[in-house]
């Protein structure tokens, strides 16, 4: 199988509201930031949460873990990479969350997406052939 360029980056700063009273971000928000990243590559994939339920499947996050390195901060630029890894049973992607000034990790985590028939609500242990075209992937 070969894949086109499955990675995005976006640019964000971490809000206030996301923040403990030390202006350090509270953990549950980093998942927030792994959101908007994968959003932002499904969406350029023209296979976002809507598109996704049109086509038939739901895709829910079974398993999410982060690796913390160094802590984000209220404002800091930030750039969230995500880049979808595995694609032929289950949708994998891996996130780097970098100082968008130096560059320098702060964080490395994962998320781990099913395919879900939307009518019987049953799990699917194969990718849907809809993914495989959005994403251009062709089977060789």
């Amino acid at each position: 199988m070969t894949a086109p360029d499955l990675s995005c980056e976006v640019a964000l700063s971490p809000a206030f509201h996301d923040c403990d009273p030390m202006q350090v971000v509270w953990h549950g928000n980093y998942f927030k930031y792994l959101e908007i990243a994968r959003c932002a590559l499904l969406q350029r994939h023209d296979y976002d949460y809507p598109q996704m339920q049109a086509s038939g499947f739901l895709w829910p996050v079974v398993d999410a873990r982060v690796k913390y390195i160094r802590p984000l901060r209220y404002a800091q630029p930030l750039v969230v990479r995500a880049e979808i890894v595995e694609w032929e049973n289950r949708l994998k992607l891996d996130y780097l969350i970098r100082d968008a000034e130096s560059g320098q990790v702060l964080t490395r985590a994962h998320t781990i997406q099913v395919a879900v028939d939307a009518a019987s609500g049953e799990m699917l242990y194969v990718c849907p052939p809809v993914l495989w075209e959005r994403l251009g992937v062709r089977v060789e």
